[in-house]
């Protein structure tokens, strides 16, 4: 090829490599429903090979935000594409959907190969949790878009629901109605959501990325707030094929203030158990360094709770002993309130 196109900062064969890197971590996540392999103009998906009948699709878009920084301020890049996968496919979940495929965008200003690499392994587990493939993304090489050693991230997920499955059951027979329960599911930290002022706090604390975390024993300040989302898919896949489930709220920006309802008619308001809202340790530490009012602590950040269900308090058992098997520690957090 010709020099003049790497003398301007892009070298187009290092990004080849990384494609052929790519194909065995995209390998890995393939499922029913995939056409085709890594590396066409386009992802191909067959619904019905996936065992839809009548499917609806459901599709999200979602990047990192700033927890970027820690992964560029530690060189911890591994875990930073589960939270990419996460934060979109949580989303597809709270219409009922199931994720199908998942796409990423990786920009950089240099093309570190090892660096896109440890990021994209990260995709690929994302998607495996998830139960997605990942069908295709867009590496950019940009020079002067980015500082050094910096890269920005989006990923794209597509599920699919049958269509009288979709979610939230806002109205109607077995639709959501007062005195249904709201169960909570444990975050596994801050996901993906506050991190700017997260680094602040931390910068204001005085302590630095690679510093014992006050709030997490036996890791750094920096591996303790990059632990990555957690996803919910396997969690919540046998509740919404039994039907159990008429409202998911994925907690992210906004906090349990704004997004539990966004999934509740108009009717209805969420009505909480206090006693069961206790904060983490890492969002008591939160709280306390940047001397957060509890009204901004449940908006900005998850704080502690990553996702609500809302279910008749009839099958509130069976539901919670579903969650359990599947390793989640659910927790009762209050009920619907007639406005």
């Amino acid at each position: 090829m010709s020099d003049a196109y790497k003398k301007a900062g892009v070298d187009i064969d290092a990004g080849d490599r990384l494609v052929k890197a790519i194909g065995p971590l995209a390998k890995s996540t393939m499922r029913p429903g995939v056409m085709g392999s890594i590396g066409g103009f386009g992802g191909l998906f067959d619904l019905k090979d996936a065992g839809f009948t009548d499917p609806i699709l459901v599709s999200g878009t979602d990047g990192v935000g700033t927890k970027l920084k820690i992964a560029f301020d530690t060189g911890l890049h591994d875990t930073i594409g589960i939270d990419l996968v996460a934060m979109c496919a949580n989303d597809v979940l709270a219409q009922g959907a199931l994720p199908l495929f998942f796409l990423d965008y990786f920009a950089t200003g240099k093309l570190d190969t090892g660096v896109a690499e440890t990021v994209i392994a990260g995709i690929a587990e994302g998607c495996r949790q998830a139960g997605c493939a990942l069908i295709g993304g867009e590496t950019a090489e940009m020079p002067g878009m980015y500082g050094q050693g910096e890269y920005d991230l989006a990923g794209f997920c597509v599920g699919a629901a049958e269509r009288d499955a979709l979610l939230p059951l806002q109205a109607g027979p077995g639709g959501m109605k007062a005195g249904d329960v709201m169960i909570g599911l444990p975050s596994s930290g801050a996901h993906s959501n506050g991190y700017s002022l997260i680094r602040k706090i931390v910068a204001e604390s005085g302590l630095g990325w690679q510093d014992a975390a006050p709030f997490a024993e036996g890791k750094t300040v920096g591996e303790a707030l990059i632990t990555p989302t957690k996803l919910y898919i396997n969690a919540l896949k046998p509740l919404l094929a039994a039907r159990q489930v008429k409202g998911f709220a994925h907690i992210t920006g906004g906090g349990l203030t704004d997004n539990v309802p966004r999934v509740l008619p108009e009717t209805l308001t969420p009505r909480y158990d206090e006693s069961a809202l206790s904060l983490p340790p890492v969002f008591q530490w939160l709280q306390q360094q940047g001397n957060l009012s509890l009204a901004d602590m449940r908006r900005t950040f998850n704080s502690g709770i990553g996702g609500v269900l809302i279910v008749d308090p009839a099958h509130a058992g069976d539901v919670i002993t579903s969650l359990e098997t599947a390793g989640e520690e659910p927790v009762v957090i209050g009920d619907l309130a007639g406005t």
